[in-house]
This record gives structure tokens, sequence and C-alpha cells, in this order.
């Protein structure tokens, strides 16, 4: 019997999140004035996560689909290739937005110039590779992956998230999924997950939210 196909289209909520949250840095963070240190732990502290997200996102993708993809497309490994290449352009802008806002976070305001103009080109080169993922990549998980494969990645992304809020990653997921998907997500969360999630990860991610709004686009 053949395995049923995976839906890919949850990804699209999480590239949404990505978007939106790295269009929305710059202006929070170069907003914030030098001696608004409370503001500035906020914001620095909100977007440490967002790199981390990001992070563990492609590392999920470097470790779960890119090696299936590659020994099973052999005719699409100029896409695939391109899509490497475009990961390791992403980790090292990752790095270097990293180092700037720790820098800014711990106090020195030199660094946020720079980090603001970090997350502007770590933002245009994200909007460029999730085009092309969508494009291309996702049909050709769709196609070539099962639906237990391509669940694993969420799973991987929880157990190897790098940032203090992981219920800041699941809101802002959450935010730009229908009504069934974000039932699905629940369904399938650990119960630890879901507890966390429903006890007090809900209310802390719409406080959050509302002290660093970022629209969905």
């Amino acid at each position: 019997m053949a395995q049923p196909a995976p839906d890919t289209s949850e990804m699209l909520a999480v590239h949404g999140a990505l978007r939106d949250t790295l269009a929305a840095a710059p202006g929070h963070i170069g907003t914030v004035a030098a001696d608004d240190e409370a503001r500035r732990a906020l914001v620095a502290g909100y977007f440490s996560d967002v790199i981390a997200f990001l992070e563990v996102h492609h590392q999920a993708e470097e470790v779960l689909l890119f090696p299936l993809l590659e020994e099973r497309c052999a005719d699409q490994a100029s896409l695939l290739a391109r899509m490497k290449e475009q990961h390791e352009s992403v980790v090292d802008l990752i790095g270097q937005t990293s180092q700037s806002l720790g820098s800014w976070a711990g106090g020195d305001h030199a660094a946020q110039s720079q980090t603001v103009a970090n997350f502007e080109e770590l933002h245009a080169l994200m909007v460029e590779h999730l085009r092309e993922e969508e494009a291309g990549l996702l049909p050709l998980c769709g196609s070539n992956m099962s639906a237990e494969e391509w669940g694993a990645l969420p799973g991987y992304s929880m157990a190897h998230f790098g940032g203090e809020k992981i219920w800041l990653v699941l809101g802002l997921i959450r935010q730009r999924m229908t009504d069934a998907q974000r039932a699905e997500m629940l369904a399938h969360m650990p119960p630890p997950a879901v507890e966390m999630w429903t006890t007090f990860g809900e209310a802390a991610f719409n406080d959050l939210s509302a002290a660093v709004p970022v629209p969905v686009s």
C-alpha cells in the first residue's frame, strides 16, 4: 500500500512567521532609545529567539530533508545544490546578526545600527530563499517523502531549539495557521508541550505580541 503523501502546506505558516518577524526587526530595534534598558532587553530577547527559530529551522531541513531528497531526486541536483548554498549564506549571516544583537543587548549602543542592517540583509536573503523553497522544494518533499518523514520536522525543531521562549515560536506559527491546522498541531504535540502552551504559553505569547507587535502578512 502506498504511503500517504505529506501535507507540506503547514510549512507556509513557518515561512510566514520568519518573513514577518525578520521584516519587523529593524523597526523595533532601531527605535529603542539608548537609555531605555528595559525596552532593549525585551526587544533583544524577542529577536534572539527569532534567530534561534531560524537556526533550528535550517538545521532540521539539513538533517531531515536534504539527505533524503538528494538520494531520491537525482534529477533535481541543481535545485538542491542551490538550496544548500543559500543555507550556507543564511548561516553566515545568522552568526553576524546574533553577534551584533548580543552586543547591543549587552549595552554596546554602537551595535544597534549594525544589528538593524544585519536584520535587513537577513530578511532580504530569506525572502528570496523561502520563495524558491515554496516553489521548488516543498513540491519535491510532497512527492518524495512520506507523511511520517515529513512529520519528524516539528519534533526535531522543538527538541533542538536553542532559544528561551519556545512558546513564542509556537505562537508565531499558530497565528498563521488555519483553525484545522492549529487543532492538528496540538493533536500531534507531546503532552508536556500541550500543557505548556495551554497553561501559560498562549497567554505569554499574547502579552509579548502586544508589547512587540509583528503584523501578519
